[in-house]
């Protein structure tokens, strides 16, 4: 009788928590590749349209040059995750959402032989927030709506030709948000977020000069109805400033437009302006990329063209626009499993400066 009890006593105790956790969901993405980087650079300096892996940066021969080529694991962030998300009913249409997510390396980013080298774990999207037939509304870490509305249309998205890294696409998770997202009105959404200046200093602490509730926020509106979508977004950072050079709002706008799985075709285009970079005055960038991928079965075959065009003063500066390209291949092996193979370079004319690269890769979620 007694050991009936115990038994029911342990079942009660391991069944309690699974209960509890009714709605707690666990969730992740992992990501590795095989890659071989050569980077050939004869800049002075890493300039904001100049995207290298990070490991490269360490790689340096003689002052003011970066030279490095060889294997590696990962060579660029993989936004490889491992998340706890869920919610609680409150009743009359009304419920609290959470989201804890860690970014984990599955290898050393850093390519070096003893581990811990800026290898340990980050936090990634993380909040706790409301949601009903009205929208969600959530505060926490979180990706802001400019980066959002044109996720969907990057087919080479934790590659080695992610176009954040390639192209120089504004990509900001901002620290600490309140964000606001509204239901679906017939396709069309609508997205906006500020940024206390507690929480201000993105891309570097660029506006470190920040001193209002709102004085980086970011807003977007997107629309999707079967294979269609678009977008458009605006972004300020707020009272930038970058090496003491006299602050300016650092401002961006973004546009997309995409066919995405049209009978096996998917078509995407980005156009972004970035206005007083690094807060520097008068000093902007134009990028743009676009996409195609057609999938056949289980494979899909895609590649990619982009062009990153510096300005001062509104003048083009001749010889400083880069020009980055990839070409790639996926096979499906399951809707959560899949492999790569993705071959990608990208040159900038005044340094002389080259990135070629090659990766073979897996990817599963859970």
């Amino acid at each position: 009788m007694n050991k009936k009890l115990i038994s029911l006593a342990v079942a009660a105790a391991i069944t309690a928590p699974a209960a509890a956790m009714a709605d707690a969901v666990i969730y992740g993405t992992l990501n590795m590749s095989l890659d071989y980087v050569d980077v050939d650079s004869n800049a002075l300096n890493v300039t904001p349209w100049q995207r290298y892996p990070a490991q490269n940066q360490g790689n340096t021969g003689a002052v003011g040059t970066r030279k490095f080529s060889g294997w590696g694991l990962g060579t660029t962030p993989r936004s490889n995750r491992v998340g706890l998300k869920g919610s609680e009913d409150l009743g009359n249409g009304l419920k609290a959402i959470y989201q804890v997510e860690f970014g984990i390396p599955l290898a050393n980013e850093n390519n070096n032989i003893a581990d811990g080298d800026n290898s340990g774990i980050k936090m990634r999207n993380s909040y706790v927030g409301l949601a009903g037939n009205w929208g969600t509304f959530l505060m926490g870490r979180h990706d802001t709506p400019l980066k959002m509305s044109t996720a969907k249309l990057d087919l080479f998205s934790d590659t080695l030709a992610d176009y954040n890294y390639t192209v120089g696409f504004q990509d900001v998770r901002a620290d600490s948000a309140v964000a606001y997202v509204s239901p679906s009105w017939a396709g069309f959404n609508l997205s906006g977020a500020i940024i206390p200046s507690a929480g201000a200093t993105v891309n570097n602490g660029w506006n470190n000069d920040a001193n209002a509730i709102g004085s980086a926020w970011s807003v977007a509106a997107t629309y999707g109805n079967g294979p269609f979508y678009a977008s458009a977004a605006y972004e300020q950072l707020g009272d930038s400033h970058w090496a003491g050079v006299a602050p300016e709002d650092m401002n961006t706008w973004k546009l997309g437009l995409g066919l995405l799985n049209w009978s096996g075709f998917t078509l995407s285009g980005v156009y972004e302006k970035q206005n007083h970079v690094a807060g520097v005055d008068e000093y902007d960038i134009n990028l743009w990329q676009i996409q195609a991928q057609y999938a056949f079965g289980n494979n899909a075959v895609k590649g990619m063209y982009g062009r990153t065009l510096p300005e001062w003063n509104g003048n083009s500066l001749d010889g400083a626009d880069a020009t980055s390209w990839a070409l790639g291949l996926d096979h499906n092996f399951s809707k959560r499993t899949s492999a790569y193979l993705v071959y990608t370079a990208q040159n900038q004319d005044v340094t002389d400066a080259d990135y070629r690269g090659v990766s073979i890769g897996m990817i599963h979620k859970f």
